[in-house]
């Protein structure tokens, strides 16, 4: 298809496909931005949680389906995961010159009119698909869910492949994941890091002796291996976010690791801003985290792979380690603590995300996929 068009004197109609909006995560800060970019385009979801939305979703069109009737969606939203296909599908987007997509696993599947443009922000080819066993091998699942989720996942992974081709351009949020899309789909993309808002971040004048983890406590972050470390080596950890494994790895934790739960945003923010490092135990797609802790101009141990690579600079703004092992993040943090780091240096690296650097790379790319000079409009709410 050649996406070079024209459209009427009053611009393209822009709709914002997504996989879900009942958490604030990543991928629906993303549409956020999106929305800031194009107030007036509608957003479509399968699913809504108002209460969990973003500030800058709070004024938007948004259109749910059919699935936002479904019992106990908010506690068992992901086991309803064959629906979402059919739900996303099942948006008539036929009047929109450009559709745009924030996908996970299901948005990239949005069937855009016949006539318009369709350009995909891929966070990954969905995960509990293709890397299944990392994924959801290490999840407490009952022995008939061990049994009936293969067999099921066969089944998204046909639906996966089959839609491989609706979006016309695929945007990746990092290395890896491009590498992913041209391996599973067999379609190029160019990469462009998710916004990070740095404005909300500033340098601290005092350090506090704290290292500290901001995420979901879930079992592929591997904050069990954080937890093992700084066991071992006696120093303070704060782990910020709550999640199933939350029990278990207070358990496991000894006295210099506090569990903070969830905290409002000004809260994580001085969090980062006075601690020792940011620690990122997990493989990511990207992890927006590590950036903010560096627009902080604090530096990160991460694990070497996924997301990182895009973001760390060894030894400048963080520090690797090479095995998911208790020994290798502990020999890491020593490392660390031995390094003497810039803080300005640190911050202008994270500058380089900022939003509004995201926001003129998408026009750049939406402009050259549409033949629309694109120029960001103002948004209704400043991020």
């Amino acid at each position: 298809m050649n996406a070079r068009r024209s459209f009427t004197a009053n611009g393209p109609r822009v709709a914002i496909v997504t996989d879900y909006l009942n958490q604030r995560g990543g991928a629906e800060w993303v549409v956020a931005v999106f929305h800031t970019m194009f107030p007036d385009a509608p957003v479509f979801t399968p699913i809504l949680d108002r209460n969990n939305l973003w500030p800058e979703l709070e004024g938007a069109d948004i259109h749910v389906s059919w699935m936002q009737r479904l019992p106990a969606l908010k506690r068992h939203f992901r086991k309803y995961f064959l629906l979402y296909p059919l739900a996303v599908e099942g948006f008539d987007l036929s009047s929109y010159d450009l559709v745009l997509s924030s996908s996970c696993a299901y948005g990239k599947g949005a069937r855009a009119g016949q006539h318009a443009v369709h350009v995909c922000y891929c966070h990954t080819p969905a995960r509990f698909v293709w890397d299944y066993e990392s994924y959801v091998g290490r999840v407490n699942l009952h022995p008939a869910e061990k049994a009936l989720l293969p067999p099921l996942i066969q089944v998204m992974k046909r639906w996966d492949l089959k839609t491989a081709d609706r979006p016309h351009v695929y945007v990746a949020n990092s290395q890896v994941v491009a590498r992913r899309i041209q391996a599973y789909y067999g379609r190029s993309a160019g990469v462009i890091p998710p916004p990070v808002s740095c404005g909300r971040f500033r340098i601290s004048s005092s350090l506090e002796p704290y290292f500290l983890i901001v995420a979901r406590l879930i079992p592929y972050k591997r904050i069990d291996i954080a937890v093992d470390a700084f066991n071992r080596l006696q120093l303070p950890l704060y782990i910020v976010g709550d999640g199933p494994d939350r029990q278990a790895l207070e358990k496991r934790a000894g006295t210099t690791i506090k569990f903070l739960g969830y905290q409002p945003d000004h809260e994580v923010a001085r969090l980062l801003s006075e601690c020792q490092a940011l620690v990122f135990p997990g493989l990511e797609d990207f992890g927006i985290t590590m950036v903010e802790a560096n627009a902080s101009g604090r530096p990160v141990v991460a694990y070497r792979g996924g997301g990182a690579l895009d973001i760390v600079m060894d030894g400048k703004t963080g520090t690797f380690f090479d095995e998911q092992t208790a020994d290798a993040l502990a020999e890491a943090v020593i490392r660390l603590k031995n390094t003497r780091w810039d803080a300005r240096l640190i911050r202008e690296h994270a500058l380089g995300f900022d939003v509004s650097v995201f926001r003129a790379r998408m026009m750049g790319v939406l402009s050259q996929a549409t033949g629309w000079n694109f120029e960001a409009p103002t948004a209704r709410r400043s991020i």
